[in-house]
């Protein structure tokens, strides 16, 4: 009778115990391990399952291939008949603002972190200007450019490395 009890006990400890320790298990397309003095990370293509883990100021999505969108998010060119360039976007030092066809408008720009903070406010007095981003922390910005009228001509979503 006890041998059969602890056969019982032992394939129970056994069945719970598999059914509960389970590891990450999937079929990906591609995949390897990127080193650098920053640690390691091992990475999949292809993967079918996700894990996002969030905080009051940041999440983690793991087990997902990020995208990398750059996007304008304003543009009223045919009003105005002028065309706006920010680059590099990603950037890690100066911005270049290029105005196309430019006619001595007054223009302004305002660089606004994602809680909406003004970081920098200028002016546009020449077809390209230089927009100093080496003292700003690494994230994402908004780069809005106004007319002489105060309308906001252009937004850009700028990304700081």
């Amino acid at each position: 009778m006890k041998y059969i009890f602890r056969l019982a006990l032992i394939i129970s400890v056994i069945q719970i115990t598999t059914n509960v320790c389970t590891a990450q298990n999937s079929i990906n397309a591609a995949g390897g391990n990127a080193n650098g003095s920053g640690g390691s990370v091992a990475f999949s293509v292809g993967q079918v399952v996700y894990t996002t883990i969030k905080d009051t100021s940041a999440s983690i999505s793991m087990g997902v291939q990020q995208t990398y969108d750059i996007k304008n998010v304003g543009l009223n060119e045919a009003a105005l008949k002028i065309s706006l360039v920010a680059y590099p976007n990603p950037t890690t030092n100066d911005l270049t603002l290029v105005v196309n066809e430019f006619k001595n408008e007054k223009l302004t720009y305002q660089l606004i972190d994602m809680q909406g903070k003004l970081l920098l406010l200028g002016n546009i007095a020449a077809q390209q200007t230089q927009v100093n981003t080496t003292l700003l922390a690494s994230a994402t910005y908004f780069l809005h450019v106004y007319n002489q009228q105060n309308q906001q001509v252009q937004s850009f979503k700028i990304i700081k490395k």
